[in-house]
């Protein structure tokens, strides 16, 4: 029988956790949760059914794992928690300097329910986190570097359209290549921001609109750009639909360590052309893991560094080992 696979949000992570589930055969996506009117939400899924968030606490026994797909601002510091307390779920919280608080809200939770609570999912978070502690554990004496991009920012592109005159915008955050370059050398530089990556920015404005301050103000923005170099390119919209539609990401955990005299470079790498649907592809992995480790009797928050490989694929253990081992 397959894993019964809930889903709460329909956003582009949603919709990316939803291919994901088709695409493996031990999973069934049943139902998806929204804050909208249900009846005005259409899903890809035909044998899925759309509920409101409200109908969510009486649907425990349907669920087998609830997939949440909001936002980490706002969103799954409550959600996670609130849910965790009903089902097995899985999120893709990414604030990193709020990891550890969140993750002791949902194992409480998920404790007193007896339930698995994984946090923090998807690539960084999550696969770029392995690659780092995988090489650190192997190589003590060494040094990691993660970079990202070339790939659009969302959060960043939101700050953009934030600004007074700004209809549109698109955030790319790209690797500087000599940076790179000197990471895979074997070198252990000491980087700052601004070396490590650049970000470009295309901007579509509203008619009359200042370019000159809307510039001034996505370079000067702190947190966001003023660590950076930045450059803003304003584009119609036509050429944002055109060529900025598409949400692609990626990145490098570049580890360099040293055995003795010898060093070593061990690099894992991304190449995405969608972000959300990759991600989701993570998160699916990870509703396989919480529900078999929640069948075993386990119980609280999980990270992906508590998920021994096995949970996470669909092949049974003597598969792996004959094939993979």
């Amino acid at each position: 029988m397959a894993m019964r696979i809930g889903i709460l949000g329909y956003g582009n992570l949603g919709k990316g956790v939803e291919k994901a589930v088709s695409a493996n055969a031990d999973q069934e996506l049943v139902a998806v949760f929204t804050r909208r009117d249900p009846a005005s939400l259409k899903i890809a899924s035909a044998s899925a059914k759309v509920y409101s968030v409200d109908d969510l606490p009486s649907m425990k026994d349907e669920i087998d794992v609830l997939v949440l797909c909001g936002g980490s601002a706002t969103d799954l510091p409550v959600q996670t928690p609130q849910y965790a307390s009903m089902f097995n779920v899985v999120d893709s919280f990414d604030t990193h300097a709020n990891i550890p608080s969140h993750f002791a809200a949902v194992d409480a939770a998920a404790s007193g329910a007896g339930k698995i609570g994984v946090i923090s999912c998807g690539w960084d978070p999550g696969m770029f986190s392995i690659a780092r502690l995988y090489a650190h554990s192997v190589l003590p004496d060494g040094k990691d570097y993660t970079f990202w991009g070339r790939g659009v920012s969302q959060g960043h592109s939101d700050a953009i359209r934030r600004i007074e005159g700004v209809k549109d915008a698109r955030q790319y955050t790209v690797p500087v290549q000599a940076s790179l370059e000197t990471v895979r050398s074997g070198q252990n530089p000491e980087l700052t921001t601004r070396q490590k990556h650049t970000r470009e920015c295309y901007v579509v404005v509203e008619e009359g609109a200042d370019k000159a301050r809307i510039e001034k103000e996505i370079k000067e923005m702190p947190n966001y750009f003023s660590d950076y170099d930045t450059t803003v390119t304003f584009i119609t919209e036509d050429e944002m639909k055109a060529s900025h539609s598409a949400l692609p990401h990626g990145g490098s955990v570049i580890y360099s360590g040293q055995t003795g005299e010898n060093k070593h470079v061990i690099e894992y790498s991304l190449k995405l052309d969608s972000n959300p649907e990759f991600t989701g592809s993570v998160i699916a992995a990870a509703a396989r893991a919480a529900y078999r480790m929640n069948a075993e009797g386990m119980s609280g928050a999980k990270t992906m560094f508590d998920i021994a490989p096995k949970y996470l694929s669909p092949c049974d253990e003597d598969w792996l080992r004959a094939h993979w081992l």
